[in-house]
């Protein structure tokens, strides 16, 4: 074995691969087919300096290391500058030697692409030295998921923990440039700050797009970082047209202050208004089972105190701590030749990710190990994933959990079988795990009715018949149960039953002679109180849905045979057009679907926490319709809407019912994640 001790030092006379005669390098080096190093990228330069070091280990001197150098573009695929070979055979042990090596691309190989400059030491490695090469940005990319791969170990275990957190409003967008046929453009912006990403929605036929969306990035740099923008005009069924960018250099701001920005667009026309405040990192750890804040009764007495009744208005975003124990996992499945895997673990809270070290040529390993992270809405759900890192190529899937937060149970050690990526069905091996949740229940419920994270990386929607079909069948029980509805009102106009009619009649004659408006959440809280009455009583009405269940098997298979398709020929390439429009009709059918489970969810106690809210907020509104007429209800509603922008021009849109219901689980997600961790009332 050998250390390979690299200093990438510049680069010059790089080609050009912008319209504006620059490029924006960066530099890739492999060793076996695997990404080892990425540098920084140098914007707009083409002598760029990077002084940056490496060290890799080299078990084989005949395998040389292969230098890729590109031009990063934003939203777009990078292009290729040149690439270059280093062969380790031409190296002196134990002696710093300087290379320059010329870029060449093969497709053109008497082009002149500049060259790469670097400073190499190859020593032997003793047996007894810990490794210190650190496998940076080993991404697995896909149309359906992207993950990091890192071996953690105490060199690098800094390098996953984020320093801060980055929030940043997009507010609106001036004088953009029109690049539509009718004068106009329906721009949508892209942010990039590391391999951290977000899009936000498309505003149609404007050049003064209103946004006023929020989210959240990781600060890992204490130096700062740089956030990349660009905006984009969104053209159904061809390549949508680039329309500016701009840089936020986070080194300039200073912290713990919002600082409004007017950024004007580069290479393209217009501004962009964002707000942008810098705060100090949240409480989020790795550390060995002996380091356990929760066993030290102060630093558990000063946890529980953060999250007291106490403390309920102070830092909203703080909803409670989270701590997970990854002990060990048992019979996990064989993703290697030699009948071993080499596991490790990615632990997820929404957008927070961290990782375990791996455990080499093992199928039961011992991780040991405490993640704790901030929670900034109860309803999240914890995943844990375990991956067989490969040198070669990306990780193997070996299993997945899903666990919400409100179905944990503290203290408690389990063993959690693994399931496949859909989450439809176990897997080979099962993780034990044990978890522990604080959190403040005002400062949860107030979140609830805020908008919901999203995710940096979803999975990519691409058009299944099966799911068109699951979504369409969803759609279909929501409104028969309308229809049903409105044949049973039918049949007691028509007098079918006559009983049953009379009592319907009377009942009619009674509301409508008394009605008042407060009665319509009174209603709503009978049923909410007659389910949980059912429930508690052991006559519980909810059902499993098997239907649901059953499309989601066929949905896997016919998934499974997709990627295999997908390899052979590139038919939905050629129909991306109806493609687009299909996965749109699909997606609306999901989200009406979604919207009726979600309501039927509320009432079936499906999560106590957001039953029980309900109640609290049904009882509100029916003592205030009880005791305030109408119209001054309406009127304080008017003069809030007509004065919300004078209050607070950047505040964000929202509606609390919506948001409320985005926290109630469809019946996909029940089946999926919820039935195999059910909450108990």
């Amino acid at each position: 074995m050998y250390q390979l001790d690299i200093t990438l030092r510049r680069g010059q006379n790089l080609a050009a691969r912008d319209r504006g005669g620059t490029s924006d390098p960066y530099v890739k080096f492999k060793l076996g087919g695997k990404e080892v190093f990425r540098s920084k990228t140098i914007h707009k330069n083409l002598n760029p300096v990077w002084e940056e070091k490496t060290s890799i280990l080299i078990d084989n001197l005949r395998e040389p290391i292969y230098i890729k150098v590109f031009d990063y573009d934003f939203g777009l695929q990078d292009d290729f500058i040149g690439s270059a070979f280093l062969d380790l055979t031409s190296l002196e042990l134990n002696r710093q030697t300087d290379v320059t090596l010329s870029l060449k691309d093969p497709h053109y190989p008497d082009h002149d692409l500049g060259s790469i400059l670097l400073s190499v030491l190859l020593a032997p490695r003793e047996e007894q030295r810990e490794a210190t090469m650190l496998m940076r940005k080993s991404w697995k990319r896909s149309s359906k998921f992207q993950t990091q791969s890192l071996r953690l170990s105490d060199l690098h275990r800094k390098s996953q923990l984020w320093r801060g957190i980055v929030s940043v409003t997009l507010i609106e967008g001036r004088e953009l440039k029109a690049m539509d046929a009718n004068g106009l453009s329906d721009p949508y912006v892209k942010f990039r700050l590391g391999h951290q990403k977000y899009k936000s929605k498309i505003v149609p036929k404007t050049l003064n797009p209103q946004w006023r969306e929020q989210f959240d990035f990781h600060l890992y740099e204490e130096r700062g970082g740089i956030i990349d923008i660009t905006v984009w005009d969104k053209d159904a069924g061809k390549k949508d047209d680039f329309i500016g960018r701009c840089q936020v250099d986070l080194s300039t701001l200073s912290k713990e202050q919002t600082h409004k920005l007017e950024m004007p667009l580069e290479e393209g026309e217009g501004y962009l208004v964002l707000l942008v405040t810098l705060t100090a990192s949240a409480a989020v750890t790795i550390s060995d089972l002996s380091v356990n804040s929760l066993e030290d009764p102060k630093e558990r007495e000063e946890i529980l105190k953060r999250y007291s009744p106490m403390r309920m208005f102070h830092n909203m975003k703080d909803v409670g701590f989270l701590q997970v124990k990854v002990i060990r996992a048992e019979a996990l499945m064989a993703a290697d030749v030699t009948g071993k895997s080499d596991p490790f673990c990615v632990v997820e809270l929404n957008n927070d990710r961290l990782l375990t070290h791996t455990i080499y040529k093992n199928l039961n390993p011992e991780w040991n190990k405490i993640f704790t992270f901030n929670i900034k809405d109860i309803h999240s759900v914890l995943e844990v994933t375990v991956y067989d890192e490969d040198r070669d190529r990306s990780a193997d899937f070996l299993g997945k959990v899903a666990i919400p937060l409100l179905s944990i149970q503290n203290g408690e050690q389990k063993a959690y079988v693994l399931k496949n990526k859909q989450l439809t069905g176990p897997t080979k091996g099962v993780i034990y795990l044990e978890i522990d949740v604080i959190f403040n229940a005002v400062k949860a419920s107030i979140r609830t009715l805020m908008p919901k994270e999203q995710k940096y990386i979803e999975e990519e929607n691409r058009l299944s018949k099966q799911l068109l079909l699951r979504n369409f069948i969803r759609m279909k029980r929501c409104v028969m149960v309308l229809i049903n509805a409105a044949y049973y009102i039918n049949s007691c106009f028509d007098w079918d039953s006559p009983p049953r009619s009379l009592a319907a009649f009377l009942l009619f004659l009674f509301v409508v002679w008394n009605f008042e408006l407060y009665m319509i959440p009174l209603a709503l809280l009978l049923l909410l109180a007659w389910n949980y009455f059912l429930i508690i009583s052991g006559k519980d009405n909810r059902q499993h849905d098997t239907v649901v269940e059953d499309m989601l098997e066929d949905e896997e298979e016919e998934d499974d045979r997709d990627d295999k398709d997908s390899e052979k020929k590139g038919f939905m390439n050629k129909l991306y057009a109806i493609q687009e429009v299909c996965v749109s009709v699909q997606n609306v059918l999901d989200e009406v679907a979604s919207f009726g489970e979600r309501v039927k969810n509320t009432f079936n106690w499906t999560v106590p926490f957001l039953s029980w809210l309900a109640i609290v907020a049904l009882c509100v509104f029916t003592i205030i319709l009880y005791f305030i007429p109408l119209r001054y209800i309406v009127l304080v509603w008017g003069i809030n809407k007509f004065t919300k922008k004078l209050r607070s021009p950047y505040a964000i849109d929202n509606n609390e019912l919506l948001d409320f219901l985005s926290r109630v689980p469809s019946d996909v997600q029940v089946v999926c994640i919820f039935l195999r961790c059910p909450y108990s009332c």
